[in-house]
């Protein structure tokens, strides 16, 4: 669960938002996402920089390439841990002008990632209002995994229309409490129609393969969620994975 102090950090995120001119708070929120994840892809990329450097191997996986944009920018001024540091002004123009660019092409042009990507808008109306977000985004948080899942339910928490706008996550602890109670072995087929984030087939992995001592595989998991039927659904979960 979310502590206090990292809560009044959201409230101060989400103020910040509406002080600057952002109303909308699913706008709120999808700008806050689109930040989130250039956070996490700077963290992705300084974990495989680390990794080349102690094995003294060249880099398998880059997030950023090497040299530079088709507008001459440095692909290593795109990522979070640079930019941060930038001032208001420039900050504002790279993240526009080079950084969703980029973000919309990660992964090549025909990849799905594109696909899904290709109309993500950068609406933060000022560059003062992007340092000042920014600045308090670096201050969350992120190692926890349960910490994003938290955040934002307490955001869709705030806003009215929170309960169309897709369900929340299942603790990690009722998870588990499911997959203890159902016991799971590495021969069964475990059917999650709502399984969204997947999030039961991890402790459901851990907790089948010891039992069967011979090395098998875990249970074959399947699910699927969509949009539509998630609104059908309403409140109700259809698994341990709903999310």
């Amino acid at each position: 669960m979310l502590t206090g102090e990292l809560k009044s950090k959201i409230d101060r995120i989400w103020d910040a938002f509406w002080s600057g001119g952002i109303s909308n708070p699913l706008e709120v929120i999808e700008q806050i996402t689109y930040l989130l994840f250039l956070r996490r892809l700077d963290d992705l990329h300084t974990l495989e920089e680390n990794k080349s450097t102690r094995l003294k191997k060249p880099m398998e996986r880059r997030v950023f390439p090497e040299g530079k944009d088709p507008k001459k920018r440095p692909y290593n001024d795109l990522r979070w841990s640079r930019f941060k540091h930038f001032s208001p002004a420039e900050m504002y123009t790279l993240v526009g002008e080079h950084v969703f660019p980029f973000l919309r092409t990660l992964g090549g042009d025909e990849s799905t990632y594109a696909h899904h990507m290709k109309d993500a808008r950068f609406t933060i109306p000022t560059p003062a209002l992007l340092a000042k977000v920014v600045d308090l985004l670096d201050q969350v948080p992120m190692e926890d995994r349960d910490t994003k899942g938290d955040l934002y339910e307490y955001m869709l928490g705030k806003i009215a229309t929170a309960g169309t706008n897709g369900q929340f996550r299942t603790p990690r602890h009722i998870i588990r409490l499911m997959v203890e109670m159902t016991a799971p072995g590495p021969k069964d087929v475990i059917c999650d129609p709502a399984c969204g984030i997947s999030a039961s087939r991890s402790p459901t992995s851990r907790r089948s393969t010891p039992r069967s001592g011979t090395g098998s595989s875990p249970p074959t998991c399947a699910g699927r969620t969509s949009w539509r039927g998630r609104r059908r659904r309403g409140s109700r979960r259809a698994g341990p994975g709903a999310s």
